[in-house]
C-alpha cells in the first residue's frame, strides 16, 4: 500500500464500485482512488520540470515459468545528462502503482544528487501500470491475465531491466541503488532484500514493510492520522469524531438531508442513507489523505492545499462548544481546504472517481498478497468504528477478482518479523505519516538503518529540495547522501581488481 508522495499520495487510491464492498476494504480502495486520480494530474502539472528519454524492453510475462513464453514491454524513463563515461552509478526508482512519468517528477532528491555522483537515472515501471500492460487491453480481463501482477514478478522486471543495462560496455562495473516511496519504497527494501549480489543499496522511503496482519496493529494507522490533527488543534479531532453523530442526527430527515446538501453545495443532494454513508465516506478519505500530504509548503499533490493543510482545516474546528448545524457548517469550511482551496469549485461532487485501470491493479493486489489491515475504534481516533475482519475481506475479494487474498504471502516471501540479516538499507520515516505505522524505525542491523524524520509527511525526504523543508528532512536527506557515497565506495573497494 504505495501509497505515499506528491504521490502521491502514497499512495495513493482508486474505488472500484462494482459490488458493495465490506468497509476495510472499501476504505483502502476509496484511499488509493485519491491517490491515483492525483498522481496522474501530476504529469499534466510537472511534465516540463525534469527532462527523460522514455524506453521500452522486452519482458516475460511469467519470470517463473518455463511453459508461458508470453513477453510484453515495459517502460522506462533515462537521464544520463550526470553520469561519469565509466562504470557510473545506477540511480534506480523501483517504480509503484502508477504512470512511472508521475514517480520521476516527483522524486526531485534523485535529481538534485545526480551531479554530485555522477549517476545515471533511471525509472523503471510497475507492471500492470501506466503503459506497461502485459496483455495491452485485455491486461484486465480475468484472472489469466491478471494474475501475473505480484511484487515478486515486478522485482524480476526490475532486476533483468538493471542486468540489460549493466550488459553495456559503459555500466559493467557500475554500483546500483535503487529508490523508492511508499510501495515504490517497499519494492527497493525487498529487492537489496531479495538481491543483494545485484543491488549495493537501497532508499526506502515510507515504506511500510510491516503494515501486515500479526506484525502491525490495524488501529495504528488512523490514530496517527487522529494524532496529526490533535497536534494541529486538541479540539479539532473531538470535533471530527462528534460530527458523525450529527450527520446522521440531522439526514435522518428529508429536511435534514436537504439542509445538508444545500448548505454544502452538494452536486448531487442527499437521498437516502446510502448517500449519507458515502458522505461519511468522502469526509474520511478527505482526513486520511490531509494527513498523508501534510507538507510544509504549498502543494497540488492530491489537490492545490496550502501549507501545513491539517492546521489550516483545524483552525476552523477549535470551539469544543460547536453542536448540531453550527458543527457542520464549520466541518464544510474545514474541508473547503481540501475541496475548494483555489475557490473555483462550484460544488461538492461526492461521485468525483471514474474508476482507471491502475485502481484496478491495486485493488487486485490488496486482495492477493498486499493485504495491509486498517481498522479503527472511534475511541483512540476520530473515526467510526469499523473493526478488521479477514472472511469478510475474503468474500469481497473472492466476488471482485475470484481469488483469495494470502495476508500472510509477503512476511514469507521478503520477511517481516526477523529481518535481522538486511543490510544496505535506509528506511525513512516520518512521524507525521500515517504511512509510519507499518514502517521500521529501529535498525535492523549496523547498515540497516532507520531514519526517523519528527516533521515529515509521506515520503517528503523523496522531493526536491525546498526552502520550507523542515531541519529533520534536511538531515535526512544528508543521511541519504552519506550511506549512499558509503554504498558505492565499498561497492568500488570490492571490485578493484576490476
Amino acid at each position: 500500500m504505495h501509497f505515499g508522495m506528491k504521490a502521491h499520495n502514497i499512495l495513493l487510491l482508486i474505488f472500484i464500485a462494482l459490488c458493495q464492498p465490506a468497509v476495510q476494504y472499501a476504505f483502502l480502495n476509496r484511499f488509493y482512488r485519491s491517490y491515483h486520480e492525483q498522481l496522474r494530474t501530476q504529469i499534466e502539472s510537472h511534465s516540463a520540470k525534469y527532462k527523460y528519454e522514455i524506453k521500452t524492453i522486452d519482458m516475460p510475462v511469467d519470470h517463473f515459468s518455463f511453459s508461458v513464453l508470453d513477453t510484453f514491454k515495459l517502460r522506462y524513463l533515462l537521464n544520463n545528462t550526470w553520469q561519469k563515461p565509466k562504470d557510473a552509478p545506477i540511480f534506480f526508482y523501483t517504480g509503484n502503482e502508477g504512470n512511472i512519468e508521475t514517480f520521476a517528477q516527483n522524486t526531485g532528491f534523485m535529481w538534485d544528487i545526480a551531479p554530485e555522483f555522477g549517476a545515471l537515472l533511471v525509472f523503471a515501471e510497475h507492471r500492470y501500470y501506466g503503459e506497461s500492460m502485459p496483455y495491452s487491453n485485455k491486461s484486465y480481463a480475468d484472472l489469466s491475465h491478471l494474475g501475473y501482477l505480484t511484487s515478486q514478478q515486478a522485482l524480476e522486471d526490475y532486476v533483468d531491466l538493471i542486468q540489460y543495462l549493466r550488459s553495456k560496455p559503459e555500466y559493467k562495473h557500475s554500483p546500483v541503488i535503487v529508490f523508492g516511496g511508499s510501495y515504490g519504497g517497499m519494492l527497493s527494501a525487498w529487492i537489496r532484500i531479495k538481491y543483494p549480489h545485484i543491488v549495493q543499496g537501497a532508499i526506502a522511503s515510507s515504506a511500510p514493510i510491516l503494515q501486515f496482519s500479526g506484525v502491525t496493529e490495524c488501529e495504528a494507522f488512523l490514530r496517527i492520522v487522529t494524532s496529526d490533527f490533535k497536534i494541529a488543534h486538541s479540539n479539532c479531532p473531538k470535533l471530527i469524531r462528534k460530527s458523525w453523530n450529527v450527520i446522521y442526527n440531522i439526514t435522518s430527515n428529508d429536511k435534514g438531508k436537504k439542509w445538508l446538501s444545500d448548505n454544502w453545495k452538494l452536486c448531487q443532494p442527499l437521498k437516502n442513507t446510502s448517500d449519507v454513508k458515502q458522505l461519511i465516506s468522502y469526509l474520511e478519505d478527505i482526513y486520511t489523505n490531509l494527513a498523508v500530504v501534510n507538507y510544509p509548503y504549498n502543494a497540488s499533490f492530491l489537490a492545490p492545499l496550502p501549507a501545513y493543510p491539517v492546521n489550516a482545516v483545524c483552525k476552523h474546528l477549535t470551539n469544543q462548544s460547536l453542536a448540531g448545524m453550527e458543527l457542520l457548517t464549520a466541518i464544510h469550511k474545514a474541508i473547503s481546504i481540501f475541496t475548494n482551496y483555489t475557490k473555483e469549485t462550484k460544488c461538492l461532487n461526492l461521485n468525483d472517481s471514474t474508476p482507471e485501470l491502475g485502481a484496478v491493479g491495486w485493488s487486485f493486489q490488496a486482495c492477493t498478497e498486499m493485504v495491509m489491515p486498517i481498522c479503527s475504534d472511534g475511541v483512540n481516533d476520530m473515526f467510526e468504528p469499523r473493526p478488521w475482519n479477514l472472511d469478510e475481506y475474503t468474500k469481497d475479494c473472492v466476488k471482485q477478482y475470484s481469488v483469495k487474498p494470502q495476508p500472510n504471502l509477503v512476511c514469507e516471501q521478503y520477511g517481516c518479523k526477523d529481518l535481522s540479516t538486511a543490510t544496505n538499507i535506509i528506511f525513512s520515516n516520518g512521524l507525521m505519516d500515517p504511512w509510519s505505522s507499518g514502517g521500521v524505525l529501529r535498525n535492523l542491523s549496523s547498515s540497516a538503518i532507520a531514519v526517523v524524520i519528527p516533521e515529515s509527511a509521506h515520503h517528503l525526504d523523496l522531493r526536491s529540495s525546498d526552502a520550507n523543508d523542515p531541519y529533520s528532512v534536511v538531515l535526512a536527506r544528508k543521511y541519504h547522501r552519506f550511506f549512499i557515497r558509503k554504498w558505492i565506495e565499498e561497492y568500488r573497494d570490492k571490485n578493484k581488481s576490476y
